[in-house]
């Protein structure tokens, strides 16, 4: 259970893996839009709720959120055994079967009825701030209500699980989400430019990058689009190239020759710093979030305690000082333990041993099926 496939993203993912662990299983999520999504999770058997139908639903489907606990409590899972939701959008609101084991993989509690409900808020029109208002703490109660429907909770990473304890009062077992780093190789030499990837947007903190790079007069590459572009253009110097949305390739290009990857905003993981050092180069990280995890000592990259242009300007400098004496090669090395391989292997022992504490008899079918 995924709560909507109209993208791929850091969640669909995690679907796809999941997906080659269990090769048979269904996939049931709110809305579905196949041409966003990739060749593989088409081949596949997806259901989708009634959310699906309404007029718009593809574009639209986050406003319809006051609808979606009633889609998902009418999906009928009382044939599996088994039942993996993918939550950062509702999800784990389904209903099993009595002695069906329920896993919820955690990418992060709902933030917009949660931590950023105030952001989000105030980026509506008043209509949609005053509807928020009035769904928001319905939301919230079942939220919380519905994570007693999930057995056992699977975090992807020590930040998240700390907001599951938080808002749920519930443990998790922390389990970084699959990074492909296969697909990345580690670049040559020495880079001539830093890079920023990603969504160009308030809470990512772009600005920081931009500025930092412009005042210390830096080569920055900005690959990524978003409502902050504007903005960023008018304060970043000559020194700044804005590339705009770019397809992998060019993505995977940039992070194989650029000096240092730079991550001033807050992630709950952050898949791109992993990608970055399995193309062997270093990440500078804001000391928040999943980069706390992965950008994990002085060999792999640098963070900066203030969210601050001035403490990436100080970080960068640091960087330099030591930049001709880091090994790329320790940096992939590094990378290695965030593998697709990784995640598969841990998910899969704790799978088996939750099937196995319950005595359910597919305990010893998905061992087979997992070896």
């Amino acid at each position: 259970m995924h709560y909507w496939l109209v993208s791929m993203r850091g969640g669909e993912k995690v679907v796809e893996e999941l997906c080659r662990m269990f090769p048979q299983a269904d996939i049931f999520t709110l809305v579905c839009n196949r041409d966003r999504i990739s060749d593989f999770l088409k081949t596949r058997n997806i259901r989708t709720s009634f959310l699906q139908k309404i007029p718009g639903a593809k574009r639209h489907y986050t406003k319809m959120l006051p609808l979606m606990p009633f889609a998902l409590e009418q999906f009928d899972l009382q044939d599996y055994d088994l039942v993996l939701s993918s939550e950062s959008g509702p999800a784990k609101g389904i209903i099993t079967r009595a002695d069906a084991l329920h896993v919820c993989y955690c990418h992060s509690p709902m933030r917009y009825i949660w931590d950023q409900f105030h952001v989000y808020r105030h980026g509506l029109p008043w209509v949609g701030r005053a509807m928020m208002s009035i769904t928001a703490p319905m939301l919230r109660a079942w939220d919380v209500t519905t994570s007693s429907r999930v057995d056992v909770f699977v975090a992807n990473s020590d930040y998240v699980a700390s907001r599951i304890r938080r808002f749920y009062d519930r443990e998790s077992i922390v389990i970084h989400p699959p990074v492909a780093t296969d697909d990345f190789v580690v670049g040559k030499g020495k880079g001539e430019f830093y890079l920023y990837a990603g969504q160009l947007t308030t809470y990512k903190r772009p600005d920081i990058a931009v500025r930092a790079c412009t005042e210390a007069g830096r080569k920055l590459v900005v690959i990524g689009e978003g409502e902050q572009l504007a903005y960023l253009k008018s304060i970043a110097g000559p020194t700044v190239e804005f590339l705009g949305h770019q397809p992998f390739n060019v993505l995977r290009d940039h992070l194989s020759r650029c000096r240092a990857l730079l991550f001033p905003g807050t992630e709950d993981f952050g898949i791109l710093p992993v990608e970055a050092m399995a193309s062997g180069r270093p990440v500078l990280a804001f000391d928040a979030g999943g980069a706390r995890e992965t950008v994990s000592s002085p060999q792999v990259g640098f963070r900066f305690a203030q969210q601050t242009t001035e403490a990436l300007l100080e970080t960068m400098a640091a960087f330099e000082e030591v930049e001709d004496d880091i090994d790329p090669h320790a940096i992939r090395a590094h990378s290695l333990k965030f593998s697709s391989a990784v995640f598969r292997d841990r998910l899969s022992r704790l799978i088996e041993q939750q099937l196995s504490d319950q005595g359910d008899r597919s305990a010893e079918v998905f061992r087979r099926r997992a070896g």
